[in-house]
C-alpha cells in the first residue's frame, strides 16, 4: 500500500494534510508539519483498525509527501 500527503495552507493560515487514499483521513495543524503528523498518524490508526476487524491484511506501508 502506498499513502500519498496531499497539503495546503488555508485562507485563515491553518494547514490542511489529506491522506489521497482513506477518505476522511485529514487533520489541521497550525504549521504544515504538525499537519502532515496529525494526518499520518490518522491514516496509520485507520489501517489499523482494518487489519484488526479482518477487513484487510497486513501490507508493506509506504508513505510519500506531495512537493
Amino acid at each position: 500500500m502506498r499513502l500519498s500527503i496531499e497539503c495546503e495552507r488555508e485562507a485563515d493560515g491553518r494547514w490542511i494534510a489529506e491522506i489521497v487514499q482513506i477518505p476522511g483521513a485529514m487533520a489541521y495543524g497550525s504549521t504544515r508539519d504538525e499537519a502532515m503528523a496529525k494526518a499520518e498518524v490518522i491514516a496509520l490508526r485507520a489501517i489499523a483498525d482494518r487489519i484488526e476487524r479482518g477487513e484487510t491484511k497486513p501490507v508493506a506501508v509506504s508513505i510519500s509527501l506531495a512537493a
